[in-house]
Parts: C-alpha cells; structure tokens; sequence
C-alpha cells in the first residue's frame, strides 16, 4: 500500500466481490453490509468533494443490494460501474 493511499478503499472492493460470489443470500447481504461500511470509512478520510460523495454512494448502492432492492441510477452514471 502506497503513502497516502485510503486502505478502505481496496477493503470495500473485495468485500463487493465476496457479495459476487457468495452462496446464499444471507452471506451476500452480509457481505455487501461490510462493503458499504468499509466505504463509509473511506468517506471519512477523504476532504469533502467528488472523491468522498462517490464513496458515500458506493456504500448507499451496498447497502440497497444488501437489503434486496436494485442499485440506484444517477443520470451521471448510466452506462458506468458504480464503484
């Protein structure tokens, strides 16, 4: 890990691919609910901005496909990955 680099950020990404591949619906929502909370803590170190309301968005889209629903669609980010 680089110097000055946010730790939490390479935490929430595999955390979104253990909720890819989990087995059952609990564990994914499980996994998707430490995604979205390692990127609160990722929000928390960056200086508000662009950056820090993209991580506050990925851990609103976990937490939405932790609980079932379909990810939220902002007209900026049709036709890109959201985290």
């Amino acid at each position: 890990m680089g110097f000055g680099r946010n730790p939490y950020v390479p935490k929430a990404q595999a955390a979104e691919l253990k909720a890819a591949d989990a087995a059952d619906d609990i564990a994914r929502a499980r996994a998707y609910r430490e995604a979205a909370h390692q990127w609160d803590r990722a929000a928390e170190r960056e200086t508000p901005g662009k950056q820090r309301d993209g991580y506050k968005h990925n851990a609103e889209q976990n937490r939405m496909l932790a609980d079932g629903g379909m990810p939220i669609a902002d007209e900026a980010d049709v036709g890109k990955a959201w985290n």
